[in-house]
Order: C-alpha cells, then sequence, then structure tokens
C-alpha cells in the first residue's frame, strides 16, 4: 500500500500523517523542527520491507500540522500521538527520536494502553547545561531576529549533529554540507513553539522507573546534541529495558548508520510482534 497524505482532528488540532505498508502499526515520531518525512529516507522503506505499516505524521507545531504558535507543552504532544495511535488503530509500535523519543517515553507512561513497545533514539531524561545553553542560543536568535550566513548555519548543524568519523572525509563532509544547505531547518513560528518546550523540561529519570511496555533504547556514541550516557540513563531508569549503541554515529545516527538502526529496531519489534 502507498502512502497517501491525509489530515485529522485530534487533541483540538489537525495532524497531518501518511500511512504505509501493511502489517503491524509502528508509529514514528520525530524531534525538534523535523517534519515526519524524514523517516522516509531509511527507517520507513526497512520497516514496511519488515512487513510493518507505517504511520508518519508532522508534530503540532510542524506546517501543515497545527503550528500552535501561541505554545504547547510536552503533554499536548503526547497527547497527540495517543490520539493518533487511537485513529489508526491502538496499540501501536512507537519509535521516537531526540524530541520524539522523549514524547514517547512519556507516552509508554502516561497510555500504555496504545503502547506495544517503544523504540528511543538519542533521548534523554534531563537536561545538561550544555543543553540548556545550546537552547536558549537557538531561542534567542529567533527572538532577536538573527538570521546565521547559510553557509555558517550548515556547519553548525553538521558539527552539532554528524559524527567526526562523517566529517572526517572531506568528500563526505562536502556532502552533507551541501545536503544540509540545500534543505536547511528553517525556525518557523511553530518551530519556536517546539524549541520553547526545552525550557520547561524536568528531571524525569524517577518517573520513568513506572514504564511497563517493552523498550529499546539506542544511544550514538558520537552525538554532541545529546552525548549517549543521557540514552544509557533513560535505559537504566526504565525496568527492563534494552540498550544499543551505535558507533561511528552523531545526532543524525538513523541517517548516518541506517542499516544498524534498522536492523535494532526491526529485531526489536519482530521480537514483541505476536
Amino acid at each position: 500500500m502507498t502512502a497517501a497524505a491525509r489530515t485529522a482532528h485530534i487533541n483540538g488540532i489537525e495532524l497531518a500523517y501518511e500511512v504505509s505498508g501493511t502489517g503491524p502499526l509502528v508509529v514514528m515520531v520525530m524531534g525538534t523542527g523535523s517534519p515526519g518525512r524524514v523517516w522516509k529516507a531509511n527507517q520507513e522503506p526497512a520497516l514496511r520491507k519488515a512487513g510493518y505499516r507505517v504511520a508518519l505524521f508532522d508534530n503540532r507545531g510542524i506546517a501543515p500540522s497545527s503550528e500552535c504558535a501561541d505554545g504547547f507543552t510536552l503533554a499536548d504532544m503526547v497527547a497527540d500521538t495517543a490520539g493518533l495511535i487511537e485513529h489508526l488503530g491502538a496499540p501501536a509500535f512507537v519509535v521516537g527520536t531526540s524530541l520524539g523519543a522523549r514524547i514517547v517515553q512519556e507516552l509508554a507512561l502516561a497510555r500504555p494502553d496504545v503502547v506495544r513497545a517503544a523504540v528511543l533514539l538519542a533521548t534523554y531524561g534531563r537536561n545538561t547545561p550544555l543543553q540548556e545553553a545550546i537552547s536558549a542560543g537557538e531561542r534567542a536568535l529567533y527572538d532577536q531576529r538573527v538570521t546565521l550566513p547559510p553557509e555558517y548555519a550548515a556547519a553548525i548543524t553538521a558539527h552539532l549533529n554528524l559524527s567526526p568519523h562523517t566529517l572526517d572525509d572531506d568528500r563526505s563532509a562536502r556532502d552533507w554540507l551541501e545536503v544540509i544547505g540545500f534543505s536547511p531547518q528553517m525556525v518557523t513560528p511553530g518551530v519556536r513553539a517546539q524549541l520553547g518546550l526545552h525550557h520547561r523540561e524536568q528531571d524525569r529519570l524517577g518517573a520513568y522507573r513506572a514504564i511497563t511496555r517493552p523498550v529499546l533504547v539506542v544511544g550514538f556514541a558520537d552525538d554532541r546534541t545529546l552525548p549517549p550516557k543521557l540514552a544509557r540513563e533513560v535505559a537504566g531508569a526504565i525496568p527492563g529495558a534494552e540498550y544499543a549503541e551505535v558507533a561511528k554515529a552523531g545526532h543524525f545516527g538513523y541517517l548516518e548508520q541506517p542499516a544498524e538502526v534498522n536492523r535494532l529496531i526491526v529485531d526489536f519489534l519482530d521480537r514483541h510482534r505476536d
């Protein structure tokens, strides 16, 4: 079954989504500022091939879903995801990365009835001083209407999100800089509202001890944005959670090392399929 773009009224807003493939449902949750279609490069095809029905959606804040530029909470995004799963047929396997992973782990805590099992990529349960400083800087750039030169913005994005192993190869570095420069992440009012979430986040590791669903946590060894120690903390907090770490991968590890990331996801979901 090929994907068809759709919109559903869920949790008081409009959510843009698409579903493709056949089999058990997998709902994929993207991170800050990114649309759901990012999963199409690697993870969606691998999951479809493995016999899963895959749902991608744009979180609130990302058009054409409701931007909600006046602001919202993480709980709102958790409720959005739960509502979409119910709309598509709960329960579902749920996969998230970065902010998306934080949404998924909160979902597994608040609504275990809609979650069969969860995969958390590049996740975290608390903020670090460096995270807080970077987030404050991103908000200030938008609020003060500062636009970085495109070449510099691409270089900073690459430095924060890619492994040194990727960037040490000049040809690879040039290719990534070209890709990032061709499709830069635009900070719209909705994305600014997503950035505002990071200012209000709390240490949730203690709460995650109450999660009962099967969980796989995947850290990326060279992640500068959310170092793998943060993912290990989440895995350590969730009873029975599995942990895997992908080498030569930065925050965009699902794009840098897709074969290994896909293998980990599919193997885990297959073990919890029945």
